[in-house]
This record gives structure tokens, C-alpha cells and sequence, in this order.
């Protein structure tokens, strides 16, 4: 799908008034993972500054076991310290290199 199109479901989605907040997101991931061929997992985030944690709120994939992330851990985790975009070919060879 082209990226106009892919805009347009996703606004439509965005706009409909009858979804949920996190069904609105699971619509969008599943959407993702779907149209864009190199997503096999599609999910949104959302920080807990108090606690310094991330919180898995919808997603399009497989299953994780990472529904909550610190700040600082993984890739997911360093962008939420550093605020800055994180862009890696390879989620799985990324996290090989960064875990201790």
C-alpha cells in the first residue's frame, strides 16, 4: 500500500468516533503489520515517568513477554531516556549486541 493510502486508513481510523483510545491502536498496528511486508510486529508504548517504565498498550504480532520496559533497557527502553529516534534494521541483532 502507498504511504498516502496508508495515511488515509490510519486517519480514518484516528477519526472514528465509535473506538476506543486502544482499540484505535490495535486497529492501527494491525494495519501496519499488515500493509508494511518487513513489520512482523507492530506496537505503541506509553510512558509512566513516575515509575520510569514503559507500558505495552496494543500491538499487532506475536505475543511478548516485554509489557513493561525501564527506561534504559533495550532499544525501546534507551529511547525513552534519550527522546531521540532509534532506527535499526534488525530489532533481534540490535538487542544481541546490547544485552549484558
Amino acid at each position: 500500500m502507498e504511504i498516502e493510502k496508508l495515511q488515509s486508513v490510519i486517519k480514518t481510523i484516528l477519526n472514528s468516533k465509535n473506538l476506543s483510545v486502544k482499540k484505535k491502536l490495535t486497529n492501527i498496528c494491525d494495519v501496519l503489520k499488515k500493509e508494511v511486508s518487513h513489520y512482523d510486529w507492530v506496537g505503541f508504548y506509553f510512558a509512566q515517568p513516575e515509575t520510569q517504565t514503559l507500558h505495552l498498550e496494543a500491538f499487532a504480532g506475536e505475543p511478548t513477554d516485554h509489557t513493561v520496559i525501564p527506561f534504559g533497557k533495550g532499544i525501546c527502553g534507551q529511547v525513552a531516556l534519550s527522546n531521540q529516534n532509534f532506527i535499526v534494521p534488525d530489532v533481534l541483532a540490535q538487542d544481541k549486541l546490547h544485552c549484558v
